[in-house]
């Protein structure tokens, strides 16, 4: 395997609408909601099916009918049944871990042309049984299988009635700590003497700024639009961003998680979301043999990987430190940023700690703070906050905006960056063509 001498080329992406879980996508299952971004991009970019080498897609409550979604998405998008197709799970940056390894794939001479991206839906998301009652199925069907009646109830020992009829509650929450990602957020806004006022601001901000992008029709050219059944109007716009959101509003809200001390509500959280996107990738030389034009470079990335309890929530600033360092690209040259918003409270713990003198010396070996984040460049059309957040796919939208928002605002180096569950980090640098 030898690494080809080339840059990997993004050419463009799309993505269905985000709508909160319960509501437009109820009907749909996972792999149908991400059948809708990949039939998108094929049609947008006018690439033949035949050209696609491989499908990497993310994924995290994945449908245990489907658990290869991405297999069943490349197949109903019509893509050859001899492109291999694979899932990968990272929490909320499962997207941006399928990007990188069709990167990854590209670099290494494996494939020419990649569609990555992700997908999710918890409109309908696998809720568990009792275990007393799985055992007594698993046993009945599958190991024990007893043929005499008297044997089939010996296998109900111990079973009481209510493990027939209630089902383990569904949780988010981190399996090493058993704390809900929530409850971490509320404990990190204490350490770092975040307020409830500033998180109020930051929510108020990402809603107003998605609510204008939507009427400047910012988004018209990255959705794919979603005809249902029964409905006769396609679905083409986001239902999570609120023009009515304001401070006064917000204010109100009863903490989520800490009912007594904490300051993380419903409005500062980023809320279930369903919904799917997906990114062309290829080598330069293949892009300009099919006449397509890149809208980004992917120049380098990073992961890093941190304490559970106390950094669950600072992937960004951990990442983007570690991918400023590793390149030798100043904070300052970055003139875009694309940062998911998991939690208001931790979007403004990454900025602090990343314009923290103290942060940069004694977590990242700098020799300061890695640099200032102006509010103009982070997030400047909303982020998950108020677009939604399906877990993984949001890096993929957060890619397609990073590189549309580098030709507008003629900028060389954009960053997309988040955090995830498990407390990793990523951090991508993507490179403007136009800029060169």
């Amino acid at each position: 395997m030898e690494k080809t001498n080339q840059r990997v080329a993004i050419i463009d992406g799309c993505r269905t609408p985000f709508l909160r879980s319960g509501t437009g996508y109820s009907s749909l299952m996972g792999w149908q909601i991400g059948q809708f971004a990949v039939q998108g991009l094929l049609a947008k970019t006018g690439i033949s099916h035949g050209e696609i080498d491989e499908v990497i897609m993310g994924c995290v409550a994945a449908d245990i009918a489907t658990t290869n979604i991405a297999r069943e998405i490349s197949l109903g998008a019509g893509i050859p049944q001899s492109v291999p197709a694979y899932t990968c799970t990272v929490a909320c940056i499962s997207a941006n871990q399928a990007i990188t390894n069709a990167a990854c794939s590209i670099l290494a001479g494996n494939s020419e042309v990649v569609i990555a991206g992700g997908v999710e839906t918890f409109s309908d998301a696998d809720i568990r049984l009792s275990k007393k009652y799985r055992k007594f199925l698993l046993d009945l069907t599958l190991f024990k299988r007893p043929k005499k009646l008297l044997d089939k109830l010996k296998l109900l020992k111990g079973m009481g009635p209510l493990d027939f009829i209630r089902p383990e509650k569904p949780a988010i929450s981190e399996y090493a700590t058993n704390l809900i990602m929530g409850e971490n957020a509320d404990r990190l806004a204490k350490r770092l003497h975040i307020t409830r006022e500033r998180q109020d601001e930051y929510a108020v901000m990402s809603h107003q700024r998605a609510a204008k992008a939507q009427d400047d029709g910012v988004f018209d050219d990255d959705i794919v639009p979603v005809v249902l059944n029964g409905n006769s109007e396609p679905v083409v716009r986001d239902n999570g961003p609120r023009k009515d959101a304001n401070f006064a509003k917000l204010s109100t809200l009863k903490p989520a998680f800490d009912k007594k001390y904490g300051s993380v509500t419903a409005a500062n959280a980023s809320f279930l979301t369903d919904g799917a996107a997906a990114v062309l990738l290829m080598g330069e030389k293949k892009a300009m043999e099919l006449g397509l034009e890149p809208i980004g470079f992917l120049k380098d990335f990073a992961y890093t990987a941190m304490d559970p309890v106390e950094e669950l929530l600072l992937g960004p600033a951990f990442s983007i430190g570690k991918l400023l360092k590793k390149t030798g690209i100043p904070l300052s040259d970055v003139g875009v940023l694309e940062i998911h918003e998991a939690f208001a409270a931790q979007m403004l713990a990454n900025i602090d700690c990343l314009e923290s003198d103290g942060f940069g010396k004694e977590a990242l070996g700098l020799p300061g703070a890695v640099g200032k984040i102006p509010r103009d460049k982070l997030n400047i059309y909303g982020g998950s906050l108020s677009i939604g957040h399906p877990f993984g796919a949001t890096g993929a939208r957060l890619l397609t905006t990073c590189c549309k928002r580098m030709k507008e605002e003629k900028q060389k180096f954009g960053i997309v960056s988040a955090c995830a569950a498990g407390a990793i980090g990523n951090a991508i640098l993507i490179e403007n063509p136009s800029a060169e």
